[in-house]
């Protein structure tokens, strides 16, 4: 996380993850329905996540492409 491409890795694995969790119907009542704090941060990161799934996941693989080829 000391690096941008660090940083630019950990938000890709949060908005999938917490897009992730939210599919999950007793998850996204435990885990995702706060909307301030911490808990508010992956709601935030799960909506973002499922409005921008085609641009999330583009990202996604273009990151992986970096990391193992361009590193």
């Amino acid at each position: 996380v000391y690096s941008l491409d660090g940083l630019l890795v950990f938000g890709l694995l949060l908005v999938c993850t917490c897009a992730y969790l939210r599919k999950v119907p007793r998850l996204r009542t435990w885990l995702l329905s706060e909307r301030r704090g911490i808990w508010g941060v992956c709601h935030k990161a799960a909506v973002i996540g499922t409005r921008l799934h085609v641009a999330v996941s583009v990202s996604c693989l273009l990151m992986a492409f970096y990391v193992l080829v361009g590193k």
